[in-house]
This record gives structure tokens, C-alpha cells and sequence, in this order.
């Protein structure tokens, strides 16, 4: 299993116990963080402000260092937005999710998805194809991609799926700045977290009656051929990227790094 290369920062309550059905993920640390509440966003392509009230419960699933099949973790979701549905219908308290992991190599299309962004026959692919019932089109994920599903009630938050969206956008953003120094942005009119024309972190998510599931996807250190075989996110006119490709290029010199933040 492909170690990515840092750890998340949490205090681990212990092994997660196997359930029944495996509905819930298995393996790894499951752990419950106590995080301040989003109220408000300012977004705009340069810059973002956050605004925070009451601190909230987040259940955490750690499986950052497995590489788990899709088809489960797909399952593993579905069945924890059911739960979240039978908590909100018994008006009983409902914690936030996180579950984070990389998978298999996998092909996953969102429900409008069109075969025309695949350079292969869906009936000789390299890999397996999934249609979702997530928005955007076909993207690749594979070992060293660190893929996160938050599943969240928005009623919680605030029920604005722009906002949502410009959120886990700010989360890369500040992560990128934070741990790599690298000055990440959006791009006008897409989704998704850029440095330059590379797009770097991919989202597609579902809501169901104000419940979220899939999410995003950071590329780490994976590799970037299988992306080759499709139009990634249905956008032909730019490239996909990663952390260690950004990196490997400023330690070679071979580009002008005006995406590495300066300091002070």
C-alpha cells in the first residue's frame, strides 16, 4: 500500500472494529474531531476569508495509507447517508463525516458523463469504469491520489451547494500554501483546485436531501498516464497535475516556479 507521505494530524481513539456487511469502512482509525462550524465564505479567485461560530463533532475514518476498491468505499457512502437519513428523520443529532483514502486504479463517470471524454471502448478498458450518481464528467483515480468523502449534513452548515463547493476548494487551497508552500488557486467559470493551467485537486459530489457525499481528489504523488486515456473532467484545453510533479520541477529548474509562495 503507497504511503503518501504525511500523516494527518488527529488523536486516534483506536482500530476500527469491522462491520456488518462491511456498510462502514474498516481497517485503519476511526476518530472524532471537535471543529469550529463554517458560517460564512468570501470567495473569489484570488483570495477567501472564512468566518467561524460553534464548534460541531466530525467522525473520522483514517484510511489515508489503504488502497481500498471503489465499488466499496461507494457502498461504505451510500450506507452512512442512509444512516445520516434515519438520525434527521428520529430528530437525533448528526455528526459529520470524513472518510479518507486512495483507491484502486478506477475510471468513475458522474450521471450526465459522456463517452466522448474516453479515448478507449468501454468494453476493452484499461481499468474499471464506474457511472456514479455524482456530478461532472470522467476523472481517474489510482495509488498516491488522496481521495476525501466528506458526508455532511448541510442543514448544519449552510445549504448553498456553491458555497460547499467553494469550501472544500478553500481547504486545498490552504493546505497546498500550508505544507508545500505552493500558491494554489481557482479558476473562473471550473471547479477544482489549480496551479496554473494543472489542475491539481478534482471534485464531484451528490447531495440528497441536503446530505453530501463523494468529494474531492488531491494528487499526491500518482501517477499521471492513466489520466492520458480520458478528457479529465471533460476539459481538453488543460493538463493534470500533481504535488511531486510541481515539486520535481522546481528542484530541476526546468520551469519558473511563480507558483512557489514566497515567504514573509
Amino acid at each position: 500500500m503507497k504511503n503518501l507521505g504525511f500523516v494527518v494530524a488527529t488523536q486516534s481513539s483506536g482500530t476500527i472494529s469491522v462491520y456488518p456487511n462491511h456498510k462502514r469502512p474498516c481497517g485503519g482509525h476511526r476518530f472524532f474531531l471537535k471543529l469550529k462550524s463554517v458560517s460564512k465564505i468570501n470567495s473569489s479567485i484570488e483570495s477567501s476569508s472564512i468566518t467561524c461560530k460553534e464548534r460541531k463533532v466530525c467522525e473520522c475514518f483514517d484510511l489515508h495509507k489503504q488502497v481500498v476498491p471503489y465499488g466499496k468505499a461507494w457502498a461504505w457512502q451510500k450506507a452512512i447517508v442512509e444512516e445520516k437519513r434515519e438520525l434527521i428523520q428520529r430528530n437525533e443529532e448528526c455528526p459529520d463525516t470524513l472518510i479518507i483514502l486512495q483507491h484502486s486504479p478506477v475510471y468513475t463517470m458522474g450521471t450526465g458523463s459522456s463517452v466522448e471524454y474516453l479515448n478507449f471502448d468501454l468494453k476493452d478498458a484499461p481499468y474499471d469504469v464506474y457511472r456514479t450518481e455524482r456530478g461532472g464528467e470522467v476523472t481517474y483515480h489510482g495509488p498516491g491520489q488522496l481521495v476525501m468523502y466528506p458526508i455532511i449534513n448541510l442543514r448544519n452548515h449552510k445549504m448553498d451547494l456553491h458555497w460547499y463547493l467553494s469550501t472544500l476548494e478553500e481547504v486545498v487551497i490552504r493546505v497546498l500554501s500550508k505544507a508545500f508552500s505552493i500558491k494554489a488557486s481557482r479558476a473562473e467559470g471550473l471547479t477544482g483546485v489549480w496551479v496554473g493551467d494543472q489542475k491539481i485537486a478534482a471534485m464531484g459530489i451528490r447531495v440528497s436531501q441536503w446530505i453530501t457525499y463523494h468529494g474531492l481528489a488531491l494528487n499526491v504523488c500518482m501517477d499521471l498516464a492513466p489520466f492520458h486515456q480520458i478528457i479529465p473532467c471533460g476539459i481538453r484545453d488543460r493538463r493534470v497535475g500533481s504535488i511531486k510533479g510541481l515539486l520535481e520541477e522546481c528542484q530541476t529548474g526546468l520551469c519558473q516556479p511563480r507558483w512557489v509562495q514566497k515567504e514573509g
